[in-house]
């Protein structure tokens, strides 16, 4: 069956740190796609934790983090295999397929690349913003602890 790079960047793009993506290249033998799924909802635990604990609660930044990774990895492989040369990406993906059925990337594929980048560039300086706030706001707080 013919690997579209097109399809894989769209999953890795609209539907990230599910490992839609790994499992459509390797099928459910994928490792990274179920590592992916398991850190995104080891994510969702760690956020409903971090609510539930007004943003206190280390296991809960554990998880999220890890959803955060999953998140990440996802953008990072469609921008990595969605620039990857089309004959490469048949070479790995597509052995011995016709010379008529290659893949031949287009607009829709450099799209889903300058998006995954926007969206990942954009959640991670959230992440690490909203980090650094909690990190900040709790020194000061055990600082308060201990000045009195």
């Amino acid at each position: 069956m013919k690997k579209s790079k097109l399809i894989f960047c769209a999953l890795g793009l609209f539907f990230p740190g599910s490992g839609f993506n790994c499992f459509y290249l390797l099928g459910l033998k994928s490792f990274w796609g179920w590592s992916q799924l398991l850190a995104t909802f080891g994510g969702i635990i760690g956020w409903s934790l971090l609510k539930d604990a007004h943003f206190h609660s280390a296991p809960g930044w554990i998880l999220l983090t890890f959803g955060f990774i999953a998140l990440e990895a996802s953008w990072l492989t469609t921008i990595t295999f969605g620039l990857r040369p089309d004959e490469k990406w048949d070479a790995q993906f597509n052995p011995g397929i016709a010379e008529h059925e290659r893949n031949q990337s287009g607009w829709l594929v450099v799209l889903t690349v300058i998006f995954s980048l926007v969206f990942g560039a954009g959640i991670m300086m959230t992440f690490l913003a909203v980090a650094f706030e909690q990190f900040f706001i709790s020194q000061i707080y055990e600082a308060k602890k201990l000045s009195q």
